[in-house]
């Protein structure tokens, strides 16, 4: 691709400007998300803040060769649910993502050593695109019941499932329309405009309702507004959370909880890292497994998911939004990068925007999820569309890491639980290893 600004390249401070706040339009809804599903105190101002400083150290350990911004992860999910659902308390719970993240990003630093002496072919091994894809699918499929949930919800007791459900395919339907048909500016942020829109559309609906009484047509709350003290606050950033009661209520037990909830999930977030940068390296036209290298984004990626959960709760992963916007926009300049994780530091103290986000419907968010978690089950099927499910070895391996996926496999050994991704890439990664001798035998 013919770039308008490499990597390294410096554009004037006023296109800075301008391509930092495409890149944090392009990224902002899929990382206030991740808080808004979790909820438990987690706020979106936090997450964006913990966003950009998660960033801030991925670009330093990649010296600023690698122009990908990291946000909120949706892998994680599921193990931050199990923090809170396995803790004595809710500021246990905080501990638990902190915890969880400290685990999740020493297993990128382990591999980025390993990577760092042994190369990179143990791993197609061990997780061939048989694995991965299917495994990388069950992530969005298995969180699909949440986005159905969410899509006929409101946000305020009383509210309308129909309504809800009507300002939610309206964001749908949106986002679609312009990721479809948009011109360059909507298809860069089809999940903004959709957001809005279904805003736009609860807000109407409660107007109305507020205005001839039927409280069945309000599902917004708009309480966030009348609670704003000032023009800027601090975000309630996860240690502080957690804080007030300490490391009271941490057990053995639940420390293995977490264990299981987080590490699986990690190396499942390390083949998106690894697709992710191969993706970029076409765009570019750099290979960043070399330059800077694997090990350098690796690091950068793993610090960073433990920096920003120690603010915002939630592990960052490297965002298929932000590549998109470098390859819509050929500016591939690093500086960009930096400017987006700065003007997310911003947003994250300024209390009315804050607000905006916090008042965002459930079934609004549910909308846009829909979107979200196709996305990744569909980049998931294309890591193996090229597999031969001819083979029975591949048939099989596939065939469990889906059904034990999407039927929502967990295991309980105890209070410890390994959840449905970690489930499906073991029982993949097994049935893998037991079929490997499938050629031999066929010869």
């Amino acid at each position: 691709m013919d770039l308008i600004y490499g990597i390294k390249d410096k554009p004037k401070f006023g296109q800075i400007v301008l391509f930092a706040i495409q890149q944090l339009l392009a990224i902002m809804a899929a990382t206030i998300a991740v808080p808004a599903i979790v909820g438990n105190g987690l706020t979106a101002s936090a997450a964006l803040f913990g966003a950009g400083v998660g960033t801030f150290v991925y670009l330093l350990f990649t010296k600023s060769s690698s122009p990908v911004f990291l946000g909120s992860s949706f892998a994680f999910i599921g193990s931050m649910l199990s923090a809170f659902a396995g803790a004595a308390s809710v500021q246990v719970g905080y501990w638990g993502l902190i915890i969880g993240a400290l685990m999740a990003g020493l297993v990128y630093v382990i591999i980025a050593i390993i990577v760092k002496f042994c190369g990179v072919k143990w791993i197609d091994v061990l997780m061939p695109p048989v694995i991965i894809g299917p495994t990388v699918s069950i992530i969005g499929l298995s969180l699909s019941a949440n986005a159905v949930g969410d899509l006929m919800r409101s946000s305020v007791e009383g509210g309308s499932t129909y309504v809800a459900l009507i300002c939610g395919l309206v964001t749908l339907a949106v986002t679609m329309l312009c990721s479809t048909y948009g011109k360059k500016t909507a298809r860069l942020i089809p999940f903004i405009i959709g957001i809005l829109a279904g805003y736009a559309l609860a807000a109407i609906f409660a107007l109305i309702g507020n205005a001839t009484g039927n409280d069945s047509l309000i599902v917004i709350n708009f309480a966030a507004f009348s609670e704003i003290k000032g023009l800027f606050a601090l975000p309630k950033f996860t240690f502080l959370l957690g804080a007030s009661e300490g490391l009271k209520g941490i057990t053995g037990t639940y420390l293995l909880t977490i264990f299981a909830a987080y590490v699986p999930v990690a190396f499942v977030v390390f083949a998106e890292h690894l697709a992710d940068h191969k993706n970029l390296s076409a765009i570019v036209g750099t290979d960043l497994l070399k330059e800077p290298g694997l090990t350098r984004t690796l690091l950068g990626d793993g610090i960073g998911t433990i920096v920003s959960t120690l603010f915002g709760g939630c592990p960052n992963t490297t965002y298929g939004e932000s590549i998109g916007c470098v390859a819509i926009t050929r500016n591939a300049s690093t500086i960009s990068i930096w400017g987006c994780a700065v003007l997310c530091i911003l947003v994250s103290l300024i209390s009315p925007i804050v607000a905006f986000l916090e008042t965002i419907p459930a079934c609004v968010m549910g909308g846009v999820c829909i979107a979200l978690y196709g996305f990744i089950a569909v980049s998931g099927f294309k890591m193996f569309q090229k597999v031969d499910l001819n083979k029975n070895r591949n048939l099989f391996v596939a065939s469990v890491i889906f059904i034990t996926g999407v039927g929502g496999m967990v295991i309980s050994f105890g209070a410890v639980q390994i959840r449905t991704v970690a489930c499906a890439l073991i029982l993949g990664i097994l049935t893998n290893v037991m079929l490997k001798n499938e050629d031999k035998k066929a010869e």
